[in-house]
C-alpha cells in the first residue's frame, strides 16, 4: 500500500511519497506492524522539503498508531547533503506526540556511525527513559533476522551493498552462528506450542484448553469495557512469567499482575504458538479466496469453511470467537468493533504453512475473521458437538 501511494501523481504527498523513503513491511514476530525509514533514499536537501518529510511521516503512522507498531531507520546514506539539521529533528521529536510514541514499540538503528551516537547524547536529556529502551542499534543486516520477518522489508539496494561491505571488512573478527540446543519433550502440563490434541489428552479430555478458559473468563468479567483491549502489547518479562506458570501447571491469578492487558496477550500468544493455526493450514487458501466470493454469499462461505474443520478445533474457534462478540458487542466503550479485533486476531487465527501471508493476504484474512465474530450468531449455529461449552 505504501509502495502503491508512491507512484500515484494525485497523492497528497506525491513530491515526497515519490523516493520511497518509508514504507509498510508487514508484521514482525511479535505481530506489530513495521514500518521502514531509508536514508539513502532522501535526496539532497535543497531538493526535499524536510518539513513536509514530517507531515508525510505522521501521515503514514496515522493509520497504524492505534495499533503498537515497530520502525526500522536504515540509516546508511546519510550525508552531509541531504542530512536535516538539528532543529529539525528537535521539531520532529516533538512533533510526534504521545499518541505516536506510545505504541512505538521498537525502534532498530540499522548499520549506526558516531554521529548516531553524538546525536544520541545531544538529544538524550530530551528523550524520555522509556523511550530510550525501545532503541536497538544493530551493526549487521542479518541481526534483523531474530526480530523481524527479515523478507518481507523491502531493503534498498545500496544498504544491501553496504552491509556486504562491512562484513567483508570484519570477516576474522564475526562471531560464528550459534548452534540452538534441541529443544526438550514438553511437560504433561505444557500449554503453550503443544496441540489442542495435546493439552486435550493432559488434561482429563477437556476440550477448551485450561489458558483460554481462564483469559476469556477474566476478560469477561473485568475486560469488557475496557478501551483497546487487545491493542495492547504487556511487558515481555511477565508474559514469560505467566507462561512458566501454565507450563508446569501451576495456577495463575491475573489480579496480581495488575494489568488487563496480561490476559489478553497470553490468550493471543496462546494462539500464536499453537503448532499449527487453529483454523488449520488447509483452510489457509479456502479462506484467502472469500474477497473473490460475491458480497451477499461471504456469510454462506465462511460457514462451509469452518464446518470442515476438525471437531476440535470447531468447539475451540466457537467457544472464542462466542467471546471475541461479547467484546465487539461493547465497541461503544472497548472501542473494539469486529473490524478491529479482526485486525488484531486475524494472523493469530491462520498463516500459511510456508513463509508469512503477505500484506495483499491480510485483506481476506482480515475480512474472513471479521465475517466469524459480527455473524457469529448464523455461522455456528448448525453444529454442535457433545462436551462443548460457551463462555
Amino acid at each position: 500500500h505504501a509502495g502503491l501511494l508512491s507512484e500515484n501523481i494525485n497523492h497528497p504527498y506525491y513530491d515526497v511519497a515519490r523516493h520511497g523513503i518509508i514504507q509498510l513491511a508487514g508484521d514482525d514476530n511479535s505481530g506489530r506492524k513495521v514500518i521502514t525509514f531509508s536514508c539513502c533514499r532522501m535526496p539532497p536537501s535543497h531538493q526535499l522539503n524536510h518539513t513536509r518529510l514530517l507531515e508525510y511521516l505522521k501521515y503514514t503512522l496515522e493509520q497504524y498508531v492505534e495499533n503498537d507498531y515497530t520502525v526500522v531507520y536504515f540509516h546508511y546514506g546519510l550525508k552531509s547533503l541531504n542530512k536535516p539539521s538539528l532543529k529539525w529533528l528537535q521539531t520532529a521529536y516533538k512533533e510526534f506526540d504521545r499518541k505516536y510514541k506510545k505504541n512505538l514499540k521498537a525502534l532498530y538503528v540499522v548499520h549506526p556511525t558516531n554521529f548516531i551516537k553524538i546525536l544520541w547524547n545531544i538529544f538524550k536529556p530530551l528523550i524520555s527513559h522509556k523511550f530510550g529502551k525501545k532503541v536497538t542499534y544493530l551493526n549487521y543486516l542479518s541481526d534483523l533476522r531474530e526480530h523481524l520477518k527479515y523478507d518481507q522489508l523491502n531493503i534498498p539496494q545500496e544498504v544491501i551493498r553496504h552491509d556486504e561491505n562491512l562484513r567483508g571488512k570484519h570477516k576474522g573478527k564475526l562471531p560464528p552462528v550459534v548452534k540452538v540446543p534441541p529443544p526438550r519433550p514438553p511437560l504433561p502440563t505444557q500449554q503453550f506450542g503443544v496441540s489442542l490434541q495435546y493439552i486435550k489428552d493432559k488434561n482429563s479430555g477437556e476440550l477448551i484448553p485450561p489458558v483460554m478458559k481462564e483469559t476469556v473468563s477474566y476478560l469477561k468479567r473485568k475486560g469488557l469495557q475496557v478501551e483497546g483491549l487487545f491493542r495492547r502489547s504487556a511487558s515481555i518479562q511477565t508474559i514469560k512469567d505467566v507462561q512458566k506458570l501454565y507450563n508446569q501447571g501451576k495456577p495463575v491469578n491475573f489480579d496480581d499482575y495488575h494489568d488487563i492487558h496480561v490476559p489478553a496477550v497470553i490468550l493471543k500468544t496462546f494462539l500464536r504458538e499453537l503448532p499449527q493455526p487453529l483454523l488449520t493450514f488447509e483452510c489457509y487458501d479456502p479462506i484467502v479466496g472469500i474477497t473473490s466470493v460475491e458480497s451477499c454469499l461471504r456469510v454462506t462461505r465462511c460457514k462451509q469453511i469452518i464446518q470442515g474443520l476438525p471437531e476440535h478445533n470447531y468447539v475451540v474457534l466457537k467457544y472464542l470467537i462466542c467471546f471475541l462478540h461479547m467484546v465487539s458487542q461493547e465497541s461503544i466503550y472497548n472501542r473494539m468493533t469486529a473490524s478491529s479485533l479482526a485486525c488484531v486476531f486475524g494472523l493469530n487465527l491462520i498463516w500459511p504453512s510456508k513463509g508469512t501471508a503477505s500484506l495483499s493476504a491480510l485483506v481476506p484474512l482480515n475480512l474472513f475473521t471479521e465475517l466469524l465474530i459480527d455473524f457469529y450468531m448464523n455461522i455456528f449455529n448448525s453444529r454442535t458437538v457433545p462436551g462443548e461449552i460457551l463462555p
